[in-house]
C-alpha cells in the first residue's frame, strides 16, 4: 500500500466524525450513523484506491450500512481490503456520552478477516505482553502474566470491560484477583486499543463483544506492536455456517492477530466523535470554525500519527446538518 493512503484515510474519518457529531446529544442513533455514513461514502469517492468493503456497519445496529461487497474509492490505486464503521458508539452520541469514534481499517485485498456480525470472546495486550498470553487461560493468569511484563503490582494493572451482565462472574474474578476493573458503556474499538497505548493506563482488555469491531481493533493493535486473541460465538448452526462460508472450518477456532490481519501491512485511522481516552471529540468552535483529533498509524512502519486539523464547515457544505 503506498503510505500517502493513511493520510488520505483520516480525511474520510474526520468527515463522518463532523457529521455525525452534530447529532450528539440528541437522542437520535439512527441519523447519527446515517450522517456519519452518508459523510465516509461521498469522501472514499475521492481516495486513491480501488477499495472493497469486507467490514460494514454491524447489522445488530439496524443501521444504514457501508454494505460489505461495495466498491470505494476512485479506483485508481491498489486493490485493498476496506474495515468500516462510521460511527463506533452510536448510542453514546445519542446521548452524548465519551469514546465515540470514526473508524477505518485497510488492508491488502485478502488479508482481512471477513468478520460475520455476530459475538467475538476477545482478549488485547500491549506490546509488552504481547506473545505471551492466551485467551484460554484462567483471568487470574493472564493478569499475573500481564503484571510481571508491564513492571506493575496487581493492585495496579488496570483491565477494561465492557459493563454488561455477560461480564459480571469474570469483573469479579478480576477483582479479587486484586487488579482495577474499568468499565464502559459501548464503543470496544478504543478500549481494545487503549492497551497498545501506554498513556491510556490500560493493561488488558477482556471480554465479549462485536467480531466487526474485533478485527478493525485488530489492525490497530497490529500496527502499535500489542497482541489479539480472539475466537467467534455462533449462536446457532446459521450463524456457524456463515463462519465457515468465510472459510473457517471450524467456528470455535482461537484467531490470533495474524489469523485476523494477514501480512505485516495494515493502515488504521480514527477522528473522535465524542472526547474520551484515546481522542478529543469534535470541538465546534463558533462561526464556521470546527477542530477534529484523529490518529492514523500504518504496520508496516509502526508509524502512529496525532492530527488535529481545522476545518472550514461553509468550504463543506456537504457536511452540515440541514436545519430542521
Amino acid at each position: 500500500m503506498d503510505r500517502e493512503l493513511a493520510l488520505e484515510i483520516v480525511r474520510v474519518t474526520e468527515a463522518a466524525a463532523i457529521a455525525s457529531a452534530q447529532w450528539l446529544g440528541r437522542g437520535q442513533k439512527i441519523e447519527a450513523d446515517d450522517a456519519a455514513t452518508t459523510a465516509m461514502r461521498t469522501m472514499f469517492d475521492s481516495v486513491s484506491c480501488s477499495g472493497t468493503v469486507v467490514i460494514g456497519e454491524g447489522e445488530l445496529d439496524e443501521a444504514p450500512m457501508l454494505y460489505i461487497g461495495e466498491k470505494v474509492g476512485n479506483g485508481i490505486g491498489p486493490e485493498v481490503d476496506i474495515a468500516v464503521d462510521p460511527l463506533e458508539g452510536t448510542n453514546i452520541v445519542a446521548n452524548g456520552r465519551a469514546n465515540a469514534m470514526a473508524v477505518i481499517a485497510v488492508a491488502d485485498r485478502g488479508t482481512l478477516l471477513h468478520a460475520p456480525d455476530m459475538y467475538m470472546e476477545k482478549l488485547a495486550v500491549g506490546p509488552k505482553a504481547a506473545g505471551l498470553v492466551r485467551l484460554d487461560d484462567p483471568i487470574e493468569k493472564t493478569i499475573d502474566i500481564v503484571a510481571k511484563m508491564t513492571n506493575k503490582r496487581v493492585r495496579d494493572v488496570t483491565v477494561i470491560i465492557q459493563d454488561r451482565e455477560r461480564h459480571h462472574q469474570l469483573v469479579e474474578r478480576i477483582r479479587k484477583k486484586g487488579a482495577r476493573v474499568k468499565l464502559f458503556g459501548d464503543g470496544d474499538v478504543g478500549a481494545s486499543i487503549a492497551t497498545a497505548l501506554p498513556q491510556t493506563g490500560i493493561d488488558l482488555f477482556v471480554g465479549t463483544g462485536g467480531a466487526p469491531e474485533g478485527v478493525i481493533s485488530a489492525a490497530a493493535i497490529k500496527a502499535l506492536g500489542g497482541d489479539m486473541q480472539a475466537r467467534l460465538v455462533p449462536d446457532n448452526e446459521d450463524e456457524a455456517a456463515r463462519c465457515r462460508n468465510m472459510g473457517l472450518d471450524d467456528p470455535r477456532q482461537l484467531l490470533g492477530l495474524d489469523d485476523m490481519v494477514k501480512g505485516d501491512d495494515a493502515i488504521f485511522a480514527a477522528t473522535g466523535v465524542s472526547s474520551g481516552e484515546l481522542l478529543e471529540g469534535v470541538r465546534f468552535l463558533g462561526g464556521d470554525l470546527t477542530e477534529t483529533d484523529s490518529i492514523v498509524m500504518r504496520a508496516k512502519t509502526r508509524t502512529v500519527r496525532y492530527i488535529k486539523a481545522h476545518h472550514r464547515l461553509d468550504h463543506k457544505p456537504h457536511l452540515v446538518m440541514e436545519e430542521d
